[in-house]
């Protein structure tokens, strides 16, 4: 599948992508007061926390869903025990309402009990009667870390059929997310994609953020932010503080293409809210 060029899609395609993002929050103390700062009824993902594990995860979503958001948590497969456990989770879960999931594989070393992958619970998650209406699985635009590019594709292609949409990892360049769904496309992976990117962040944050959050959870921070060189030099030439103004621009052409299926964005706030509501607000002003 080839590129396309810019044009006035633009227009219509940004605020398509901000209107109604996903915000991902990291459970931890600032949880929440970072959500009071989102729109009513905003939908958030929780992050599994390598620290804290999934406890925290399950009892912000319990505030989180009471409190009339939408909420999304992540059930990393490393961190669930057993069936047993899982069976404990998904009834959690629906007693809070939840009808969207997101399946990653967790960067926990060493699996908690039976499950090694994401596609191992997704199975074990199918056999289940569970209230889930959708469920996400990961994308990574820029590869991974560990695994081969072969490995990625042999593992979309098993959970695809247990999943309902695909949210791409933290990826700072337009060109590389189009150019990777092209080829998951390519491959006849149809599942529409969210695509993640960064909120407004400053450089004195990155690094304050990094220091805070425990030594796993400051793993995968930076697992997330692959693309830190980058990004850093972004950050040195911007004065310090890094938008997402270029990556929704050169996102935006894509979302009416019906070969992309290009629904959304999925942004990584890391309990930043402000700052990235701020400047939302301000892109969405700018072309409503």
């Amino acid at each position: 599948m080839s590129l396309i060029s810019g044009s006035s899609e633009t227009v219509e395609g940004v605020p398509m992508l901000l209107s109604e993002p996903r915000f991902e929050l990291m459970p931890f103390d600032s949880f929440g007061e970072q959500m009071e700062h989102l729109p009513a009824g905003a939908t958030i993902a929780i992050t599994t926390s390598p620290t804290l594990g999934l406890d925290a995860t399950l009892e912000w979503t319990e505030k989180g869903a009471a409190a009339g958001y939408e909420i999304v948590p992540h059930i990393a497969a490393r961190y669930v025990r057993d069936r047993e456990h899982l069976v404990d989770i998904v009834e959690v879960l629906s007693e809070a309402g939840v009808t969207d999931l997101f399946v990653p594989g967790g960067d926990r070393e060493e699996p908690a009990g039976e499950f090694e992958s994401a596609y191992e619970l997704l199975v074990a998650l199918d056999e289940l009667d569970h209230p889930f209406e959708e469920i996400g699985i990961t994308g990574y635009p820029e590869g991974h870390d560990f695994l081969s590019d072969e490995t990625l594709a042999e593992s979309m292609a098993k959970k695809e059929p247990y999943a309902t949409y695909i949210v791409t990892q933290l990826c700072y360049d337009p060109e590389a997310v189009v150019e990777w769904v092209g080829e998951i496309r390519d491959r006849g992976v149809e599942l529409p994609v969210e695509v993640g990117i960064p909120g407004v962040l400053s450089y004195q944050r990155l690094i304050g953020i990094s220091q805070k959050v425990g030594v796993g959870d400051s793993i995968q921070f930076l697992r997330k932010t692959t693309g830190i060189v980058g990004f850093v030099k972004q950050l040195i030439g911007s004065r310090g503080v890094y938008t997402p103004d270029e990556l929704i621009e050169g996102l935006a052409p894509y979302v009416n293409d019906p070969e992309y299926d290009i629904t959304g964005v999925h942004i990584y706030t890391f309990n930043q809210v402000p700052d990235t509501e701020s400047w939302r607000e301000g892109a969405l002003g700018e072309r409503l």
